[in-house]
């Protein structure tokens, strides 16, 4: 395994919540968020880094979504759609307008080191609060289902608190319309889903609780409708994890398997759903306190690329690990 820093936080007061993708030449983009004294504050932003000797060195960050006046923007994910665009999601919130919005721009470009980014787009969900944080999966018939954390109605502040549920954008037409889709409750503080589609052709969700271990729920009909949510055997304090089906077909969980504290983070492989669920030996990409958010892409060579953050308000690191399939026990 080899690690590099990608980014301390510098001048800033703050650094975190970061993201990975890997253009088809090779080039890494690392997406984070900053700005303000915290996280949530007005002042957050987007930050984009970006890498052409596959991860040694990083560009300085730059500040590529910053929305003026109250409204924050926050939780960056980045994507390759199947024809190869590359997608920056992000939120937008603002608790004085009630504007609680998933957002995008793409680019053809992303080889590129000064790629040329669309006008932004708004994902219209018929909901008072909706934010996501998570890659697209694309499903076997070929639709795009990005997972949403959403409320029936608007927070005073920046979260509704108690209340939020997990459902799907699908999108039919590679990105052009999305429909939303279900409701599933988790215990507090459940937000963060992440899907991937088991061998059995369901879709399998799994949810970022307040309970000390990850929740799960299933859909037998493309995502529309989904059961309610039980939870799994995957500890976990109540933070985002990182979960993907690799080419190989195997599973690769990242997680922080503690029930209570944000502390050293494993990479974890097996070949099926129950085989992730009970993994208990992982590769350790951080003995540390303070990591979290873990986010990853496979090269076609089979090298994964993972993104981390830790300490996020001290060094306000993000840390990328870059290691083979076969570096993991199994």
């Amino acid at each position: 395994m080899r690690r590099t820093v990608v980014s301390t936080k510098q001048d800033r007061q703050w650094q975190g919540i970061p993201a990975i993708e890997r253009a088809a030449n090779g080039r890494l983009w690392a997406a984070f968020f900053s700005g303000g004294p915290k996280e949530p504050d007005p002042a957050n932003y987007v930050l984009l880094s970006t890498s052409d000797d596959d991860g040694h060195t990083w560009s300085e960050p730059v500040n590529t979504v910053d929305v003026p006046g109250p409204t924050r923007v926050y939780d960056p994910a980045l994507w390759h759609d199947p024809a190869g665009r590359l997608w920056l999601f992000y939120n937008l919130a603002c608790p004085e307008t009630k504007d609680f919005s998933v957002w995008y721009m793409t680019c053809e470009d992303s080889g590129s080191a000064t790629p040329t980014w669309s006008a932004p787009h708004k994902i219209d969900l018929p909901a008072p609060f909706a934010f996501r944080l998570n890659k697209p999966t694309v499903v076997a018939d070929g639709d795009w289902l990005l997972p949403v954390t959403w409320a029936k109605a608007a927070p005073g502040g920046w979260f509704p608190g108690p209340g939020q549920l997990q459902g799907v954008a699908i999108s039919s037409d590679q990105g052009k319309t999305w429909s939303f889709h279900g409701a599933v409750d988790a215990p507090t503080w459940a937000l963060e889903n992440m899907i991937v589609e088991r061998a059995d052709g369901r879709l399998w969700m799994l949810i970022r609780t307040g309970a000390g271990v990850v929740y799960e729920s299933f859909s037998t009909d493309g995502g529309r409708t989904w059961t309610e949510a039980q939870p799994t055997p995957i500890v976990n304090p109540g933070v985002r994890f990182y979960l993907r089906r690799l080419a190989s077909g195997n599973l690769l969980l990242i997680n922080t398997p503690d029930p209570k504290r944000r502390c050293t983070m494993y990479a974890y492989l097996a070949a099926d759903e129950d085989g992730i669920c009970h993994a208990q030996e992982g590769l350790l990409l951080d003995p540390r306190d303070g990591v979290s958010y873990p986010d990853a892409v496979q090269a076609p060579d089979g090298t994964i690329y993972a993104i981390h953050d830790c300490d996020r308000g001290g060094e306000g690191e993000i840390i990328l690990d870059v290691f083979a399939e076969s570096e993991l026990p199994r």
